[in-house]
């Protein structure tokens, strides 16, 4: 019953606005090339709805490297720079001047590296958009460690692998995820965007410029659903994965 209560409000708050969305476009006959109603969209998704899962799987591909490559360098930057309190405090303006690189920017530079029918330069971008978010939260997480249990290691002659390993890293999850959550939905957005400017026309990017166009705005809709729903998918996935990580503290 709590999860039906925490779940039924929002719920009903999306239906009731779709409601008044329809409502308001057909009552006031907007033209479509503005806003679609909702009814017209949800149409073409069902149309469309093969080639609105084939383009998901291949952003959501893109995503889903860049993720976990961009994950996996951020821990290991903030173990390393986490050791030298210097060497930490420098890395986090370069962190954010890395994050601050607008994607319509980043993107064709990339693709001008790669061959045109690559897939690294959108996984690139994914990558160094989820860096920042999980660096600076691993970072934060890994400088937090008790005294107590700092004192305990060393009375046991433990190394520093062995204290990162033990204390460390495990104190530092709820920042991790913290990081990750963020960064998940961030990864199928840098995805997405990437794909606006060249490469392969596989995803739901280039699906939604195609669309439009050739003024199949509904259509390009349903594709925007698809990228909404990829990116839920992405954030819940990390949910249950915090909550596989830290069954103490479930979010659900």
């Amino acid at each position: 019953m709590r999860r039906v209560v925490r779940v039924l409000p929002p719920v009903l708050v999306g239906l009731l606005g779709l409601g008044l969305w329809e409502l308001v476009v057909k009552a006031g006959r907007i033209a479509p090339f503005i806003l679609p109603a909702p009814s017209a969209i949800w149409a073409e998704l069902v149309e469309q709805r093969s080639n609105v899962l084939d383009a998901a799987l291949a952003s959501g591909a893109n995503a889903l490297a860049g993720l976990i490559g961009g994950t996996v360098v951020a821990i290991l930057a903030a173990l390393a720079t986490s050791r030298v309190r210097v060497l930490s405090e420098i890395s986090v303006p370069f962190a954010a001047v890395l994050n601050a690189l607008p994607i319509i920017a980043l993107a064709p530079i990339l693709n001008n590296m790669f061959e045109s029918t690559s897939s690294v330069p959108r996984r690139l971008v994914a990558g160094i958009i989820v860096f920042f978010q999980v660096f600076i939260n691993t970072l934060r997480g890994l400088r937090e460690v008790d005294p107590t249990h700092r004192e305990l290691m060393d009375s046991y002659a433990a190394g520093s692998w062995t204290f990162a390993r033990l204390v460390r890293l495990p104190g530092a999850l709820p920042y991790l995820f913290t990081g990750l959550r963020q960064a998940s939905s961030l990864a199928v957005i840098a995805a997405v965007v990437a794909e606006y400017f060249g490469g392969l026309q596989d995803g739901l990017g280039a699906r939604i410029t195609s669309a439009a166009a050739f003024t199949a705005y509904p259509r390009a809709w349903a594709f925007v659903v698809g990228a909404c729903a990829l990116g839920l998918v992405f954030y819940l996935t990390t949910l249950l994965l915090e909550r596989l990580a830290m069954p103490w503290k479930s979010r659900f």
